[in-house]
């Protein structure tokens, strides 16, 4: 019982952890702005995923009958892993960080929870479900925080917002879709290296030739290499290594309500080191997502 309860919260650790690293990512990215997100998710993601193929080869060969008996929903993790950058930079760039952020990330728990419901037969506990819609909420008033400051400016058309509204719900739904994957085929026994290592692995051969076509903005300036190689070595080949690590004793919806901590970490990095402003809603906003975590946190008798 005290083996359980140490590696729940070890699991909750490893995410929330894997959430700060990717936190990070657009403070950083400010830095280069020569680069667009699309290169810089695609070669970031593509990036990490060699790299945590490389971390996991012999933990992939060592699973790997395990991994071929389960080959079909592999493939369509590999796909999900490939479309999720491209469909959350794009509705970001179309309609904005408001609404990019918030469908994106407030959809995916959502998703995965149907997902165990439908496939799994789990049970959606009370808990969870207020933990949600605290967390969903949370995402909104921070987004409209710092969109009020910072966003001004911009005006997107309705078929903008249109068009990034339904990349961000397929953003949503491919994370959602390849943190279930991972966690059902962990859940059979098969290391979390092997699976994280094989499906990032299979989408950075599908992500890597888009750098192709921007690899000349990317060796423009040194401070490019130094955002994309930040990027692929820390949130998204560490972070995704604690992430997969975490999937190993919580369930895929816990984890994903626990990422929505990534939006506050980006917040206040951008505040302290980028001197953005944040109004009231936003704060209120953070709070929202603070009590959704320690809510979750919780150790549950449901």
């Amino acid at each position: 019982m005290k083996n359980s309860f140490y590696n729940k919260y070890l699991g909750l650790t490893c995410v929330l952890s894997a959430a700060v690293l990717w936190g990070t990512t657009g403070t950083i990215a400010s830095f280069s702005p020569t680069l667009s997100p699309l290169t810089i998710g695609a070669a970031a993601m593509g990036g990490g995923g060699l790299l945590q193929t490389i971390l996991a080869r012999k933990a992939i060969k060592d699973h790997f009958h395990e991994i071929k008996s389960h080959f079909f929903i592999l493939i369509i993790g590999i796909l999900a892993v490939f479309v999720y950058p491209l469909a959350f930079y794009s509705s970001m760039h179309l309609a904005g960080i408001t609404i990019g952020t918030v469908i994106s990330m407030g959809t995916a728990p959502l998703f995965t929870a149907l997902f165990e419901k439908i496939f799994e037969n789990k049970k959606l506990s009370l808990r969870w479900f207020i933990s949600f819609i605290l967390g969903a909420i949370g995402i909104l008033c921070l987004s409209l925080g710092e969109s009020q400051q910072t966003h001004i400016s911009n005006h997107f058309s309705e078929e903008e917002k249109l068009g990034g509204l339904l990349l961000g719900i397929i953003a949503g739904l491919a994370y959602a879709l390849f943190s279930w994957i991972a966690k059902r085929l962990i859940d059979r026994n098969i290391s979390s290296k092997a699976i994280m290592g094989s499906m990032f692995g299979g989408a950075s051969i599908l992500l890597l030739p888009i750098c192709i076509f921007s690899s000349s903005t990317i060796f423009i300036h040194p401070m490019n290499i130094f955002v994309i190689g930040y990027m692929i070595l820390i949130p998204m080949f560490l972070g995704y290594v604690l992430f997969g690590y975490g999937l190993k004793t919580i369930t895929a919806s816990q984890a994903l309500t626990l990422t929505l901590f990534e939006p506050v970490v980006a917040a206040l990095l951008a505040i302290t080191l980028v001197g953005e402003k944040l109004e009231l809603i936003g704060w209120i906003g953070m709070i929202l997502i603070m009590i959704c975590l320690i809510l979750l946190s919780k150790k549950s008798h449901e």
